[in-house]
């Protein structure tokens, strides 16, 4: 397969206009001492300050450099998603805006998609300049993630990473789930996925842009993906399994008590009606529980068999896109 560049860089941005030059003068000193052929594409996820401005000077400069600019604030997931659907490079580089990310690591990181032939290759902030409030958090979230996906990574939440361009094209990620991308990749067929340790940098300009809020935001869509993965091409698996189990049980405590009843009736014994126990208002909770679960299954399958609808954000203006 013909690549019209060695290397694409994704950036997401938001109100990071510091930044930008030094990032892409320090990214052009690489890419060239290396002999790359490559594009930055520079996502303004709907900045506030002059990001834009700063994108279509350094577009003018640079041909290498492309930008695209959000409506309005859709997340760092729609970003990612957007850039990847550009990107034209062999191997596809993701990283942040703020300089708390070392352009340096990118040969390397190319070296083992291109000659170690890694699908996927997560960087990993050994050591963090983080404040505790931020990096406990993250660990928590890694250890969970770990244990949950299977996938052994130390740091799925490190924004540089690496990728062979069939994965970029092969995923769709929104919500939250840039930081599940290593998951999504696994799940879609891409196993060889490796680490590498890189350099995590002091924030030189600005603020971060998360709270602990992304933690809860993260925690809901790894619970989504690992519902979504094994069960998105046969849902009624999940909920017919579910209903069915309802139904039964519910069946079953119905079809004790009116054998009970008669049971009880037949010996001249005294027992109360079956709509008189309690039991049977459970059973038949059970019951009705087991049917809608089923329906969801079934009405489930419909959908899936249907297609799905390809997510669309509003893009405002690009640069040097074909």
């Amino acid at each position: 397969m013909q690549f019209q560049k060695d290397i694409s860089v994704v950036i997401p941005l938001l109100n990071e206009a510091e930044s930008l030059p030094e990032l892409t003068q320090w990214i052009n000193r690489v890419m060239v001492s290396h002999g790359f052929l490559y594009e930055v594409l520079l996502i303004d996820d709907g900045s506030t300050d002059t990001s834009w401005k700063v994108i279509e000077e350094l577009s003018k400069q640079d041909a290498n450099i492309k930008g695209i600019r959000f409506n309005r604030n859709y997340g760092k997931s729609a970003a990612l998603n957007v850039g990847f659907r550009e990107t034209q490079g062999r191997v596809v580089i993701t990283m942040d805006a703020d300089l708390q990310d070392s352009p340096d690591e990118i040969p390397a990181l190319y070296k083992m998609i291109v000659e170690e032939e890694y699908d996927l290759v997560s960087g990993w902030k050994k050591k963090r300049f983080d404040p505790l409030s931020k990096t406990i958090p993250t660990k928590l979230f890694n250890a969970a993630t770990r244990k949950i996906s299977k996938v052994k990574l130390h740091d799925f939440n490190c924004g540089l990473k690496a990728y062979d361009q069939r994965v970029v094209k092969s995923i769709d990620v929104y919500g939250e789930m840039h930081r599940y991308i290593p998951v999504i990749a696994k799940w879609n067929g891409f196993g060889k996925i490796g680490e590498k340790v890189v350099q995590h940098r002091e924030r030189k300009y600005g603020s971060t842009k998360f709270g602990l809020e992304r933690f809860i935001y993260g925690f809901l869509d790894l619970m989504s993906i690992t519902f979504v993965s094994k069960f998105k091409k046969r849902p009624m698996h999940f909920f017919g399994t579910l209903g069915t189990l309802s139904f039964l049980i519910g069946f079953l405590i119905t079809c004790w008590l009116i054998g009970e009843k008669v049971y009880y009736s037949s010996h001249n014994l005294m027992v109360r009606n079956v709509t008189d126990q309690p039991l049977f208002f459970l059973a038949l909770v059970a019951v009705v529980v087991g049917v809608q679960l089923f329906l969801a299954g079934f009405m489930s399958e419909m959908i899936s068999l249907s297609g799905k609808k390809k997510r669309e954000y509003l893009i405002r203006d690009s640069l040097g896109l074909k």
